[in-house]
Formats: structure tokens, C-alpha cells, sequence
């Protein structure tokens, strides 16, 4: 694909945002910026507040205060928005009985985009062969795939999508994050809400960590793994024992299951001779300072359950976010 990326390519900034839904508040303060041409994960537990975010971003919900905008401007103000952002916020607005081809062509007559396009992403995403099945017929995956190629018709500089990899067996998502880093490359602002730690940490350039409305930390994933104090997991028979001599040598310790302990603040040098020296049995040490699991866990910590945010409003029939409410 030719892309008309420009030099000039468009960021998010989002700064000082909060928003109320009733008593309930769903996002408090936050502020973040994403970067052209890099991958920025943005993480965060159930009811932390990331789809209402993304919902403000796009213009579907009205903000209490702060401000949400891609290259400074709101969603609503930009001329031509479907050429500018491409959203994936939901994988089951298609109508089933639509062929997945003429779902694209309606979508790109809407935005006044060339429908030649339409061949080009179900390409790129892998549906080139299928274009011409009813959609009521396609699996979770591919109905994600449809919604990327939507998202894609106007070959936009910046992409916003949430939870992209929902449904992907394992080559799906290997396909996915070679295509999303393709994208990145051609210098596209990407932002990706994900529950996937795994597959964000192999990824994400950036990361943004959200709890409870909170903004808890942001910037280069490798910077916040390195700020991550040390620590390793211990499986071994004699979990109590182990416990006993960790308190001893005042190294902060906690059982996770029957025979899995957690150890913070060590490495393995400090602690493998501390082991030795008590002949306690260790079937496997792992050290989990650079993981991004445990950067996410330490930074959000056990959270309470949030109040259900109102659902959203349902984007239109062509995939693309609908035109905020009055």
C-alpha cells in the first residue's frame, strides 16, 4: 500500500480530563500524550476508566472537564475525520446479513472515499477472500479483522483502537502485531486498549497505566520496567519454611499458591545464596523484575471494583464512531 502518511503526522494529547456520570466518577485528572510512528499500549483493569477515555477521544461522550484532541483539534472539529482517525471500538456493529464487501463500500461512500479502496484493506487484512460472505457468518476474529479494515478505509495518520486482538486465535494475533507495527512504521499514531500483557509487552513502545479513573503511570515501557523494583518468584515444597527464612533476612515476602512464593526487592544473586545456605528445596526461581504483568500489578495493586459505566453509544452501522448526542 502507497500511504499518504504525512511528516507532519497527527498526535493525542489528552490533558487534565475527568468525567462524571452521575455520583459516579469514571475518569479523574488524567493526562497523557501519544507519539507518532510508536505503538502506546493503554492498560488498565476492568472499570479503570480506558473505553469512556477513548469513547471522549472520539466524540461520543462529552467530557466533565479537560480536554481530549488529535492534533489539537476535538473529533468533532476535524474536517474529514474518517481520513484523519480510524476507530475500533466495537467487533459486533455489522449487520448480518451484509456481505463484508458492501459493508466497506457503504462505509467509504459515507466518508466520500474511493471505493477501490475496499479491495486494498480486505486485503490487508487478510479477508480479500471472503469480502463476499454475509457477516452474520463470520467468526469474533473476523468480524475484528472487518472493523480494522473499516477503521483503515481513509488511510488515517492516527488509529484508535480497543481491544483489537479479541478473538484472534494464536496466528491471528502474531499476524496483528506484525501489522500494527507495520503501521507504526509508516510513522501512524497507534493507541490500543488491551487486557493481552503479554502480547503488549512484546508491542507497545509506550505504555499508559490507568486504575480507578487514576493515571498511575506513563512513557517508555522499557523506562517503567527498569523503575520496577526487583523480585522472584520461588516454587518449593517447604513454602513456610522459606517464609520463615525470608523474614529472617528481612527480605519482604508473600505466598502466592500452595507452593509459590513471591520475594520482593532481590535478585537472584541476593537471593540464591540465601537459599543455598538454608538447603531449601527449589523447584524453579524465576526472576520477574522486567515483566510487564508485574509493573502492571504493582502499579495498580488489588483494585475495588468500579460502578458500571452507562453503556456506550453504539456506533453507526459502518463500523466508524457515530456522531456524539446533542
Amino acid at each position: 500500500m502507497a500511504s499518504s502518511i504525512r511528516a507532519d503526522a497527527v498526535a493525542l494529547e489528552v490533558a487534565g480530563l475527568h468525567k462524571r456520570f452521575g455520583t459516579v466518577q469514571a475518569v479523574t485528572d488524567l493526562s497523557f500524550g501519544v507519539a507518532p510512528g510508536r505503538i502506546t499500549g493503554f492498560l488498565g483493569p476492568n472499570g479503570a476508566g480506558k473505553t469512556t477515555t477513548l469513547r471522549i477521544l472520539l466524540g461520543l461522550v462529552k467530557a466533565t472537564a479537560g480536554t481530549a484532541t488529535i492534533g489539537g483539534q476535538r473529533y468533532e472539529d476535524l474536517a474529514q475525520p474518517l481520513r484523519r482517525v480510524g476507530a475500533l471500538l466495537e467487533s459486533t456493529s455489522f449487520h448480518p446479513a451484509r456481505r463484508a464487501r458492501d459493508h466497506l463500500r457503504m462505509c467509504a461512500i459515507g466518508a466520500g472515499i474511493e471505493r477501490t479502496r475496499v479491495a486494498e484493506v480486505l486485503d490487508l487484512v487478510g479477508l480479500a477472500d471472503v469480502g463476499g460472505r454475509r457477516v452474520g457468518g463470520f467468526s469474533l476474529g473476523m468480524r475484528q479483522r472487518l472493523g480494522l479494515a473499516a477503521a483503515l478505509l481513509g488511510d488515517p495518520p492516527v488509529l484508535i483502537l480497543d481491544e483489537p486482538g479479541n478473538g484472534l486465535d494464536p496466528q491471528g494475533i502474531a499476524w496483528l502485531r506484525d501489522f500494527l507495527r507495520y503501521l507504526a512504521t509508516q510513522g501512524r499514531t497507534v493507541l490500543i486498549s488491551s487486557h493481552l500483557l503479554a502480547e503488549m509487552a512484546q508491542i507497545a513502545d509506550d505504555v499508559v497505566i490507568i486504575a480507578a479513573g487514576h493515571a498511575r503511570a506513563s512513557g517508555p515501557l522499557s523506562s517503567l520496567t527498569a523503575q520496577v523494583g526487583s523480585a522472584m518468584r520461588v516454587r518449593t515444597p517447604e513454602p513456610d519454611r522459606l517464609l520463615g527464612v525470608m523474614a529472617a533476612a528481612r527480605f519482604p515476602a508473600r505466598r502466592l499458591t500452595e507452593d509459590l512464593v513471591l520475594v520482593e526487592g532481590v535478585t537472584p544473586n541476593r537471593l540464591g545464596p540465601v537459599l543455598a545456605q538454608s538447603q531449601i528445596v527449589v523447584y524453579e526461581l524465576i526472576n520477574q523484575s522486567t515483566d510487564l504483568e508485574s509493573v502492571f500489578l504493582s502499579l495498580t495493586g488489588p483494585e475495588i471494583a468500579a460502578p458500571a459505566v452507562p453503556p456506550a453509544v453504539p456506533p453507526a452501522a459502518t463500523g466508524q464512531p457515530a456522531a456524539p448526542p446533542p
